[in-house]
Order: C-alpha cells, then structure tokens, then sequence
C-alpha cells in the first residue's frame, strides 16, 4: 500500500478544469517532480491534497485512510504538510522559536520533547547556528530552509514543496537540492519545480500535467525527453523536438 493514493480526481469551476481524472500514487523515501505550464493545475492539486479546495470526484487515501472529507489542519496532523514558494516565517521570532511553533502546534509536542525535536530540526537543515536570529533577518535561501524546517517540525510524512527553489541562485539551488534529497529518506516528496535540473536531481518520477489532465508520468531522463511534453512545456514544435 503506498503512503498517498489518489484515484480519478476531477474538479471544474462551470467550464473551467482544473483536475481531469488524475490518478498516481507515492510512497515514503519517493520524489514526484510535478511539472506543467501555468494553468495546468499543479497548484490546484495541492490545493486539493491539503483541503483547501473540495475535488468534484476521485478518492484520496493517506496511509489507507479515506482523507477526502477531512479538514485542511486534521490533513496537516497526519502528516499533509505544504512548503510554499514564499517563506512566510514570524518575523519578529527567533528561528528557533518558528521552529518550536510547528513542534508545538503542527506536531502536537509540548515541553522538552518540542524542544528536542525543534533543535533536531534546525540541525538537519542546517540552521542551527542561526536558531536565535530573528526569522525576518535571513537571506533568502535561509528562509527557504526555515520554511522546509517549520514543515518537518509539523510531523510531515508527504512533503508539498510548491516552487520552493525560485529565485535562488544556481549555487543556492544545489544546496537546496542537497537538503531535500537527503529528507527523501524519511518523507515522500511531491515538488512542484520549473527548474529542470533541481528536478532530474532529486525526483525518481516526473509527472506532466496539462489543462488539468496528467499526460506522462515516468522516470525524469523519459519524461524530459519525451516529444509531447517538450512542445507543451518548452514550446518545442514536435517534430523538432
């Protein structure tokens, strides 16, 4: 049984798709790159798998649990947690005290033991000299990791990293990348990413969608090279693809 299985999601707004029958699966210590114009739906996935917004049809099951009813935070408590593109940290505490927030409040542990997990996190993504700096103080990069942290600390078993490498320099995004390769080995990881390198990097599958329909899903070198997935994505004419 994989860790999250969704089965025939469809969601329109009157004419508008945004899922068409989208079907996958993931499990623990996997990456699904998810990629695909704008407008293709990836964020309106993940908006489906938090619960912010209700599919019309199609079941998910976390851990074999129907989760389709339930509520963005009891998603959260299971272990649903989402990574945006733009840190929103509490500026004014310390990145230690961000930290101990999700611990506390995402994972549910109070005293010593938030404290211990906070201080395991920090060290993992390599914050941990920074931990008493005020979270409004980081550079971007350090934001970034800050944001994955809070996600960890939250007791995260699937990982939703929505464009969490743009803007970053080259240099910066392979320091990224190094950090999320190595929480692939306690979390399955969905990565919403236009950076193809970053991807190919760490995904062991990429998935295309297009007008929310999932056109391939396979092995990253496949996938890039495929005819079909470089006219829609790249804007390559077929043929010349």
């Amino acid at each position: 049984m994989a860790l999250l299985e969704v089965s025939g999601l469809r969601k329109r707004y009157g004419a508008v798709v945004v899922a068409d029958d989208i079907t996958f699966s993931i499990d623990t210590r996997c990456c699904l790159g998810l990629i695909g114009p704008n407008g293709a739906g990836k964020s309106s996935l993940f908006n489906m798998l938090t619960g912010i917004i209700v599919p019309n049809h199609g079941c998910m099951l976390f851990e074999g649990r129907d989760v389709g009813n339930a509520a963005p935070h009891m998603r959260a408590r299971l272990g649903i947690v989402r990574a945006f593109q733009i840190p929103r940290p509490f500026t004014q505490l310390s990145v230690y005290e961000n930290v101990l927030t999700a611990a506390s409040y995402g994972a549910g542990l109070v005293g010593k033991a938030a404290q211990r997990r906070a201080v395991e996190v920090l060290e993992m993504t390599g914050l941990l000299q920074r931990a008493e700096l005020p979270a409004g103080q980081l550079r971007l990069l350090d934001r970034k990791r800050l944001e994955l942290a809070k996600a960890i600390a939250s007791n995260a078993k699937l990982l939703l990293l929505d464009e969490i490498a743009s803007g970053l320099t080259d240099q910066e995004v392979a320091a990224l990348v190094e950090l999320i390769a190595g929480l692939k080995r306690e979390h399955a990881i969905i990565w919403i990413e236009h950076i193809p390198h970053a991807l190919r990097a760490v995904a062991d599958r990429i998935m295309v969608l297009h007008f929310g329909r999932k056109l391939l899903d396979g092995p990253p070198a496949d996938v890039m090279a495929n005819p079909v997935m470089r006219e829609i994505y790249m804007g390559l004419a077929a043929d010349a693809a």
